[in-house]
C-alpha cells in the first residue's frame, strides 16, 4: 500500500473525473490520499472531499504565496476546520521568496528585476520586506495553531531556507514538519532530520536533471521520508508535461526503490508507516 501524502484534489484539474482518478490510484496501490489546502476556500474543499471519500484526508492551511490574496479572518476559518476528525495536519504553510513583489512589478513594467532594483532600491526593499514579513506572520500563526491542536505541519519552502528554519526551530519538540517536494542538499536534509522533521519526494526524482534529489534519496534513513505527487503538478517520467495524479505515487516509489537498491514493497511499507504516524491515520 502507498499513500500520496501531498495532492491537490480540490483543484479544477480534477473537477470532471475525480472518481476515476481515485479509482486509478487504488488500482496502482495508492490506497490513501492527503488532499492539501492552500487557502481557506481550498481547505474547505479539501475537508469536503475527505468527507466524500473514505480514502481521502485533508490538510488545512494557507500557502505562503497566497498571503496577500487571502481575506481577513482566514486564520479563524482554518481554526474551525482544524478539529475536524479527517483533518490530518496544518498546511501547506511556510516561506517562499522565489517570486518577490519587486520582480512581479518589474515584469509588469517590462523591465528586468535588476533594472527595477536599480531604479528604486528603497521601494523594492519595502515591498519585498512587507511580503516576507506577512509570510512569516502567517507561518508562525499556523505553527501555533498546529501546536494547539496537536497536529503536525506540511511545509512549503522555496528560496527561503534560513528564514524558514529560524522560525521552525522555536517549535522543536512541540510539533513535526514535513518539507514537501524536497529539493535541497543532503546536508540540508540532515539538518532538518536532526530537528525531528521529515522530507517527502515527488515525481522530480524521476527527472533526468534531478541528480541532487536522488542524492538525498540515497543518503537518508528509510524512516525519514514519504512519497507524494503534488498533483496536478510535477508528473513523473514518462508522464512529464501532463496532468499528474495520485496513481503516479507508484512511479515515485519505484524510482526511489531503484535509487536505494530496495524493493518497491520495502519502500511502500516504510513510507506508509511513516505517513500513518505523521498524519495520525
Amino acid at each position: 500500500m502507498l499513500i500520496d501524502t501531498h495532492a491537490h484534489l480540490d483543484y479544477p484539474d480534477f473537477q470532471n473525473d475525480l472518481e476515476e482518478v481515485i479509482a486509478a490510484a487504488h488500482k496502482a496501490g495508492v490506497q490513501r490520499i492527503i488532499s492539501i489546502g492552500t487557502g481557506l476556500k481550498s481547505s474547505r474543499r479539501a475537508v469536503a472531499l475527505a468527507e466524500r471519500f473514505d480514502c481521502v484526508h485533508a490538510v488545512v492551511g494557507l500557502h505562503p504565496t497566497h498571503v496577500d490574496e487571502e481575506s481577513e479572518g482566514w486564520l479563524e476559518g482554518i481554526r474551525a476546520l482544524a478539529s475536524h476528525p479527517k483533518v490530518a495536519a496544518i498546511g501547506e504553510t511556510g516561506m517562499d521568496y522565489h517570486h518577490l513583489p519587486s520582480e512581479k512589478l518589474a515584469s509588469a513594467a517590462g523591465i528586468s528585476a535588476l533594472q527595477a532594483e536599480t531604479a528604486d532600491d528603497t521601494q523594492a526593499a519595502i515591498m519585498d520586506g512587507a511580503y516576507k514579513a506577512a509570510q512569516a506572520e502567517a507561518f508562525t500563526a499556523q505553527l501555533d495553531l498546529a501546536a494547539e491542536f496537536g497536529l503536525n505541519v506540511v511545509i512549503h519552502q522555496r528560496d527561503a531556507w534560513d528564514d524558514t528554519l529560524d522560525i521552525l526551530k522555536d517549535y522543536t519538540g512541540r510539533l513535526r514538519g514535513v518539507f514537501h517536494c524536497f529539493g535541497n542538499t543532503p546536508d540540508q536534509a540532515r539538518e532538518i532530520l536532526a530537528l525531528g522533521h521529515l522530507v517527502s519526494f515527488t515525481g522530480i526524482v524521476t527527472f533526468k536533471n534531478a541528480a541532487l534529489v536522488r542524492d538525498v534519496v540515497a543518503a537518508i534513513p528509510p524512516d525519514a521520508f514519504m512519497v507524494e505527487t503534488d498533483c496536478p503538478y510535477l508528473a513523473p517520467v514518462p508522464h512529464r508535461g501532463k496532468r499528474c495524479e495520485p496513481a503516479h505515487t507508484r512511479l515515485v516509489a519505484e524510482k526511489i526503490a531503484e535509487v536505494r537498491g530496495a524493493t518497491l514493497e520495502a519502500i511502500a511499507a516504510a513510507t506508509t508507516r511513516t505517513a500513518e504516524a505523521f498524519f495520525r491515520l
